[in-house]
C-alpha cells in the first residue's frame, strides 16, 4: 500500500451572528480537512487547527515528501516532515499542517488493519466521554450577558454538565457575566473560563480572585501563550486552576511550559499540537509532571473523532477504583458543517459521547457536503 495523492479540503460558512474572543472576530467559519489517498483503494481524513488557507498551503508543500511512501510507516513521516521544516516551522502552521497528515494517516493505518485508532495507540481506557458544552463568546450587537446566560442555560437543558464562557473583555464586565451565568446554571454544573490570552498577569491575578467564589473549575490561556513566566506567576498568585497548551506546539514546547510550572492543567489539541502521534508523547510529559490533561478540542467531526480517541488513551491520574474522566470539549457556536461532512453525526447524549470503534477514526465523511461548503469566495 502506497500513498499516491495527498488533497486538501477548504469548509466555508459566513455566520448571520458574527461573535468575538478577547481578540477576535469570527464573521465565519472556515476550516481546513486533509485526505490521503492510497492506490489500495483506503483514504485517511485528518484536521488542521487554526487559519485554513494557510494548512492548506503548508500541506500541499509538505505532500510531496509522503508521495510514494507506505501510510504505515507513520513515525518515520512524522519525523521527515518536521525534520524538512524545523528550521523555519517549530510552531505554528507548520505544526497544523502536520498534525493534520498525522491524523490521516493514523486513520488510513487503522482501516488497514480493520481497527479502530485507539486500540492501535495501546487501547481505551475509557469509550464513554463525557463532555463539557464551549461558548459563550461575545455576540456582535447584542447584550453579552443576557446571551451567554441564554446559551449557557440551553446547554444544561440540551444534557451538559459542565460549561465554559470566554472572558477578556475587562474585569468588571467578566466578572459580572461570570455571576450571572453561575446564577442561573447553578451550583451542582461545572463552569470553566477562557480568555483567550485576553489579559496581562495584574488583571489576570485580580480576576482570579475575585471570581473566586464562583467555584470554577479552570482559568484558560489568561496571558498570551509565549509568556510562561507569567502563567507561573497566575498560577502562584490566585486560586483558581490554570489551564493552557492550544497553541502550545510539539514535544519541546509543551516541556518548556511544564518545566517552568506554567499550568495546572495541560489542554493539547491533537489538530495543533503535531497530530496523535504527539499528542502521545506529551501524555508522557503530563504524567512524569505531573500534571492534569484535559485536551482543547474545535473543529468539524473529524477533529471531534480524532479527539475521542485521544480522550480514550489517556491513562487514569491518578489510577484510583472510582478514576476521574477527562471531559471532551465540545463547542456549540454556530457551524452547520461540523456534523454534516460525516454520515453519523457525532452528538453527545445526556452529556456523553462514545468513542467510535470502527477501524481508524470510525467515521465516513460525506462528500456531498464537502462539496456544498467549499468555498467559493470569502
Amino acid at each position: 500500500m502506497r500513498i499516491t495523492a495527498v488533497h486538501t479540503h477548504l469548509l466555508y460558512h459566513r455566520l448571520d451572528q458574527p461573535f468575538q474572543s478577547s481578540f477576535s472576530q469570527f464573521d465565519a467559519r472556515f476550516h481546513c480537512l486533509v485526505e490521503i489517498v492510497t492506490d489500495s483503494g483506503l483514504t485517511g481524513w485528518g484536521e488542521c487547527l487554526g487559519p485554513a488557507t494557510a494548512n492548506a498551503a503548508m500541506v500541499q508543500a509538505m505532500a510531496p515528501l509522503l508521495i510514494g511512501g507506505s501510510p504505515l510507516e507513520i513515525e518515520r513521516h512524522w519525523l521527515t516532515l518536521y525534520n524538512q521544516f524545523r528550521d523555519q516551522g517549530q510552531r505554528g502552521v507548520t505544526m497544523t499542517a502536520l498534525s493534520g497528515l498525522d491524523i490521516a494517516l493514523w486513520d488510513l493505518t487503522g482501516k488497514h488493519f480493520n481497527a479502530p485508532v485507539h486500540v492501535l495507540m495501546g487501547g481505551a481506557h475509557r469509550t464513554r466521554i463525557p463532555v463539557y458544552a464551549t461558548g459563550g463568546f461575545r455576540p456582535v450587537g447584542r447584550n453579552r450577558i443576557e446571551a451567554t446566560v441564554a446559551e449557557m442555560t440551553a446547554a444544561v437543558q440540551a444534557g451538559f454538565r459542565a460549561c465554559k464562557i470566554k472572558i477578556g473583555f475587562g474585569i468588571a464586565d467578566d466578572l459580572a457575566t461570570i455571576a450571572a451565568v453561575r446564577e442561573a446554571i447553578g451550583p451542582e454544573v461545572t463552569l470553566a473560563i477562557d480568555a483567550n490570552h485576553g489579559y496581562d498577569a495584574i488583571d489576570a491575578i485580580a480576576l482570579g480572585r475575585r471570581a473566586e467564589r464562583y467555584d470554577l473549575a479552570w482559568f484558560e490561556e489568561p496571558v498570551v501563550p509565549e509568556a510562561l513566566e507569567a502563567y507561573a506567576r497566575i498560577r502562584r498568585s490566585q486560586p483558581i486552576p490554570v489551564a493552557g497548551g492550544e497553541t502550545w506546539h510539539s514535544r519541546w514546547g509543551f516541556a518548556q511550559a511544564l518545566q517552568a510550572g506554567a499550568v495546572d492543567i495541560l489542554q493539547p489539541d491533537v489538530c495543533g499540537l503535531g497530530g496523535l502521534s504527539e499528542f502521545r508523547r506529551v501524555l508522557t510529559l503530563a504524567d512524569v509532571h505531573p500534571v492534569r490533561v484535559v485536551p482543547h478540542v474545535w473543529g468539524t467531526a473529524v477533529a471531534i473523532a480524532a479527539a475521542l480517541h485521544a480522550h480514550a488513551i489517556l491513562p487514569p491520574a491518578p489510577p484510583a477504583h472510582e478514576a476521574r474522566s477527562p471531559h471532551l470539549e465540545f463547542d456549540r457556536t454556530p457551524n452547520p458543517f461540523r456534523q454534516a461532512i460525516v454520515a453519523t453525526p457525532l452528538e453527545p447524549v445526556d452529556g456523553i459521547l462514545t468513542v467510535p470503534d470502527g477501524p481508524g477514526l470510525g467515521i465516513e465523511i460525506n462528500r456531498e457536503a464537502l462539496a456544498a461548503y467549499a468555498p467559493e469566495t470569502f
